[in-house]
């Protein structure tokens, strides 16, 4: 297995890489990042397994980057199929992560970094890993509502959720409440707005309304889709085996991205 470790201290890359290579001598560590868009960019390039995020690094946090690898393109999307990766976050602050860890959808791991804590989040790993292969377990897309709290929770300041989308309708520009829209679609230019009554288009892309809307409320399905939960009537299989939801007022049925699998556990 791959890993990429991300920490603005070069002590404490030094002693992850020394404690890892103890607990665990099979993983490779394929690059070091200093900051948070760093780790994105190389885990982009090079698709690790498992990225070690310290939570907090100056610019972009840990969880912002763990937010932005949640949306690089996986399975099919991805040029080589990487199927995503496992995130560890390496904290300080026991009570930023012990939500993440108890989710199960990401493990922690307290500085300074112990042998043994590593031996069990290696197990852990291993495990969720072959669960993942086996298209069970939770994954990185599931990870976006708790890292959306993780992030509010560092950043009290931050703006509040999108309330409102201003989009274009014909030749005007309506206001539409956030609640009453039923998905949004993009495509390379522009994102469709759909409610029960009307279809609007706005400029913003997935990855911007990601970060503003409460993830709670809006499920990212695909990298190009997302749903609002209240609107969703069912979720069914196509004859190729695609999850395909549909939703409440609405003829079209949304289709749910391998990556995306995981929201619909029981299908």
């Amino acid at each position: 297995m791959k890993a990429l470790i991300a920490d603005d201290e070069r002590l404490m890359r030094e002693q992850l890489r020394a404690r890892l290579a103890e607990a665990w001598p099979g993983l490779d560590i394929v690059a070091e990042a200093k900051n948070g868009a760093e780790a994105v960019q190389l885990t982009e390039q090079l698709h690790p397994d498992i990225v070690f995020l310290d939570i907090r690094m100056p610019g972009m946090t840990g969880v912002e980057a763990a937010r932005a690898i949640a949306q690089l393109p996986v399975g099919d999307e991805a040029a080589d199929g990487w199927s995503g990766c496992e995130i560890v976050f390496i904290t300080a602050y026991d009570e930023y992560a012990v939500e993440a860890f108890e989710q199960g959808a990401a493990d922690y791991v307290l500085k300074p970094a112990e042998r043994e804590r590593l031996a069990r989040t290696a197990e852990r790993i291993r495990r969720r890993t072959a669960q993942r292969g086996r298209g069970e377990g939770p994954s990185l897309a599931g990870l976006q509502p708790l890292l959306q709290k993780l992030s509010a929770h560092m950043n009290p300041g931050a703006p509040a959720r999108l309330k409102w989308i201003q989009a274009s309708v014909g030749q005007s520009i309506q206001m539409i409440p956030v609640e009453d829209v039923l998905f949004f679609i993009s495509d390379e230019k522009y994102t469709r707005v759909q409610t029960a009554s009307l279809e609007a288009l706005i400029r913003k892309p997935i990855k911007e309304l990601v970060e503003e809307l409460d993830a709670e409320q809006f499920w990212q399905i695909h990298r190009s889709t997302l749903v609002n939960v209240q609107a969703i009537a069912g979720v069914s299989r196509d004859l190729r085996g695609r999850q395909l939801v549909s939703v409440k007022g609405h003829p079209q049925k949304l289709e749910v991205s391998r990556s995306f699998t995981g929201l619909f556990k029981g299908m």
